[in-house]
């Protein structure tokens, strides 16, 4: 089985420093079913091709099953594993380019946090759903996909198509998103693992899942087959990954179905009820989950802060306002409902979090008198724009955390001086609220470049309401602790 990356960047043999595999060389990885062998078919300025080929060896597959493998049938020794890509080929991409995975370059740590332009080839991919399933999988995470079906057998076209698709995704990706996609959606499309599905697995599909896989609009779907159709692992990855949070926030409380009370269904319940109407989902499961869900479940603090800047929103009477950072597009959304905002807009640098925005607000069938009230666009906070100006409001959800802080004046200038709406809406965690969470170490999530107690985000927030003609309120977000605070702050600066 074999997995083709190609890149045109400038230049195109920096794929080598991200993937830790030196161009001139051939190199052979050992593998329990089988060899990985990683070569470059071409290396140029211009053009750069990696490829992953995988030698599986069926013996070694049976024999790595263990003894008590209770399948001793032909079709464990003749099969599609060692020609089409599957878990086997994920798991040999997981530890062969474990460091890339993880987004580490020794030798040049700039590289990792760019996009790339990237193509990624799969010649044979067994893909339970067909080609549009893999669009569905695929398509979310800002890929352009061709997923074209195999036919069975081309000499006899009336026999039809088998199983396999060939897949082709490009798109100017990080590498280690890229890798971590496939890590993980392989053995989706296959809808079949060659190895006994543990408890660990969550801890694989939460590590590979982070920062994309919570906000997937089919994520119900992925961590159902991920994890063998064992709901109760679903549950655990699913809840782990709302903690870690995929937006510009962090979902540190149970989280609250909101699309669900407005009459609509989401993903994961979907795909455990689909589960069940399959059989797919064991009995002693289902009573588990439905003896485990509380009664009322307290609100997430991420819809408490969301309520909170909606609710300051609607005092200050602002009718325009635009979310910087606006994420997966949950703000923009909730504005979008509430006719007294004529004019919304979302801005944000990540092309993958816009492109999940408007697959959730449903963008391509909104009405047209709603999406004339909305704007959606590409952009960073550091540079000024003219595009952010001319709004009553602006909001920074969550935002200034994510700010290297030598950067921030950079921001200030851009929002306050440039830009500068009537009112500007901060809010960001207060650092001093973090020991209530038990199992919180360090930071709230890994890409905050730090996190400031009241007083500290009182001096930056007066500082800067005397330096571009602001006077600047606060207010608490969550439930307001006598001895630590709120576990979000919240200044509103007016001009």
């Amino acid at each position: 089985m074999l997995l083709t990356i190609s890149t045109t960047a400038t230049p195109a043999t920096d794929l080598g420093f991200l993937l830790h595999k030196h161009p001139d060389r051939v190199q052979e990885f050992g593998q329990s079913f089988g060899t990985a062998t990683v070569f470059y078919p071409e290396s140029g300025e211009g053009r750069c091709t990696a490829a992953l080929l995988l030698d599986v060896d069926p013996i070694a597959l049976v024999r790595s099953r263990g003894k008590n493998s209770p399948d001793f049938s032909l079709s464990q020794y003749v099969n599609d594993r060692p020609y089409a890509a599957s878990s086997l080929l994920a798991v040999a991409l997981g530890d062969v380019f474990r460091t890339a995975r993880a987004g580490r370059c020794k030798a040049r740590p700039d590289l990792p946090g760019r996009p790339m332009p990237l193509v990624i080839g799969l010649p044979a991919l067994p893909c339970r759903g067909g080609p549009e399933l893999a669009a569905r999988l695929f398509e979310p995470l800002g890929w352009a996909v061709e997923a074209l079906a195999v036919p069975l057998d081309e000499g006899f076209p009336e026999w039809g198509d088998s199983r396999y698709v060939r897949l082709t995704l490009s798109g100017t990706v990080r590498l280690a998103d890229a890798l971590n996609h496939l890590y993980v959606l392989l053995p989706v499309l296959d809808d079949g693992k060659h190895y006994w599905i543990a408890p660990d697995e969550v801890d694989k599909l939460v590590r590979a899942g982070e920062g994309w896989l919570y906000g997937h609009p089919e994520r119900g779907l992925i961590m159902r087959r991920y994890l063998g159709r064992r709901w109760a692992l679903a549950r655990t990855a699913l809840a782990r990954l709302a903690e870690l949070g995929d937006e510009t926030e962090e979902q540190l409380e149970p989280a609250v179905d909101e699309d669900a009370a407005a009459g609509e269904t989401a993903a994961d319940e979907a795909a455990a009820a689909e589960a069940e109407a399959q059989g797919d989902t064991p009995a002693e499961a289902q009573g588990e989950a439905q003896s485990e869900v509380p009664e009322v479940k307290p609100k997430a603090l991420n819809v408490r802060r969301r309520e909170a800047v909606l609710e300051t929103l609607e005092e200050i009477g602002a009718t325009s306002v635009i979310d910087l950072g606006c994420g997966q597009g949950e703000l923009v959304g909730a504005m979008l409902a509430r006719p007294r905002f004529a004019r919304v807009a979302g801005m944000d640098v990540s092309a993958m979090a816009l492109t999940i925005a408007a697959r959730k607000l449903k963008l391509d069938r909104m009405p047209d008198s709603k999406r004339a009230r909305l704007t959606l666009f590409q952009g960073a906070l550091t540079y000024t724009d003219k595009r952010l100006s001319g709004y009553d409001a602006a909001v920074l959800m969550e935002v200034i955390e994510h700010v290297d802080p030598p950067r921030l004046a950079a921001l200030e200038r851009v929002v306050f001086g440039h830009a500068r709406p009537q009112h500007v809406l901060v809010t960001t965690p207060n650092i001093e609220y973090n020991p209530r969470y038990e199992f919180l170490t360090g930071l709230r999530h890994r890409d905050h470049r730090f996190e400031w107690t009241r007083a500290e985000f009182g001096a930056w927030a007066s500082r800067v309401a005397d330096d571009y003609g602001y006077q600047v309120t606060f207010k608490p977000v969550g439930d307001d602790d006598p001895e630590v605070g709120p576990p979000t702050q919240m200044g509103v600066f007016t001009r």
